[in-house]
Order: C-alpha cells, then structure tokens, then sequence
C-alpha cells in the first residue's frame, strides 16, 4: 500500500504529474489562454493539462471536455472549473478561472481599442485571417489525436459520425443529438459481468 499524502500536500494527477496548487492551476491556465492566441484552446489545454501537467489522462481529459461542451456557458470556462474544483476545490476553480480571464481580458480591452481604430488596414485583416486558420487547424488536431484511440472500436465511430452528420449538416440541436445517442452509447459501453464490451479481447 502506498503512504498516504502529507498533511498539506498539494492533490496530484496521474503518477508522474505536477503538484496541483493553486497557482500551478493559476499559471496553466494562463498559459492556455495566453498560447491560444486566435483560438484552440481545446488543444492547448490539452497540451498543457494532459502532456506537460500530467493532471489528466487523456481519457480523463476527453470526458472532461465532453461535459463542458454539453453544459452551458464557454467550454474552457467550464473547463478551468472542473479541473481548478476536482484537485482544490471552489479555491483551485477560481484560480483556475482567474489564470484563464484576468490577463487576456486585460489584453483583449487594450487590442480591441487598436481594432476598432485600424480594423480596416489590409495588413491587420491579413493577420487576422491566418489567426483563424491556424485556430482551425489546432481544433481539428484535437479531433484527429483524441479520436485514433477509437479506431479499432466500430460502434465508437458509428456513433461519432452519426453525431457529426446531425449536427454539422442536418443542423439539429446538440441536446437532440445527445438524448437520441447517449442511451445507445450507455447501453453499449456499459459493464456486463465485470468488462464492458469495449474491453472484451478479441477471438
């Protein structure tokens, strides 16, 4: 059995992780905010809370980022507090919360000011386009890297790509698209007699 955490000590992820305090919490989430600049955060918490941090697995990290997308509200939002709540508590959620707003809000006021004056020079337009596509593609590396883990599991893509089709094209509502297929996803996956059929070896 292994010793018990010291009276005191700062909670930690996976073996091999960072000390979670509070201003761990506090500077990864301001270097999420701060590296994503144009967007991607999905891919920079991901960068920084699974490979560098170690404070979630990636499987932790999926499920995670599946809740915050199903809540209301802005996902890194509801992601620095359910990171910042599962390690410290409503503490680490706010110092989560404060790494993740307080400097870029500071800096987004001060560049939106230069926006809206200079928003029509060609060479800011120009900047501002090769902002978006590189967020875009940070998105979709998320969706690639998260997603081959599920390559040899036929259901898992059934359902990914019936989610994609009913809410890229066929326009439905997200909740729509989750009430019909969370149950199928859940009976699926479900344990029967210790081992789901997700972990069922192979004939």
């Amino acid at each position: 059995m292994s010793d018990p955490p010291a009276r005191g000590a700062a909670p930690s992820g996976p073996r091999g992780a960072t000390p979670v305090t509070l201003s761990a919490l506090a500077w990864a989430f301001l270097k999420i905010a701060m590296a994503s600049l144009g967007g991607g955060l999905s891919a920079w918490a991901l960068r920084v809370i699974v490979e560098e941090r170690r404070w979630l697995t990636e499987q932790e990290f999926l499920s995670a980022l599946t809740i915050c997308r199903i809540l209301p509200g802005p996902n890194q939002v509801n992601m620095a507090v359910y990171v910042g709540t599962r390690f410290r508590g409503w503490p680490g959620a706010a110092a989560a919360l404060a790494g993740l707003t307080l400097v870029p809000l500071a800096i987004v006021l001060g560049l939106g000011v230069l926006y809206f004056n200079h928003r029509k020079t060609p060479g800011l337009q120009a900047v501002m386009t090769g902002l978006v596509a590189a967020a875009a593609g940070m998105t979709l590396s998320v969706g690639v890297k998260l997603g081959l883990s599920y390559m040899r599991r036929p259901v898992a893509l059934a359902l990914a790509a019936v989610a994609f089709v009913g809410v890229a094209v066929m326009r439905w509502p997200l909740l729509l698209v989750l009430a019909a297929l969370a149950p199928v996803g859940i009976a699926w996956y479900w344990p029967r007699g210790g081992a789901g059929r997700a972990s069922k070896p192979a004939a």
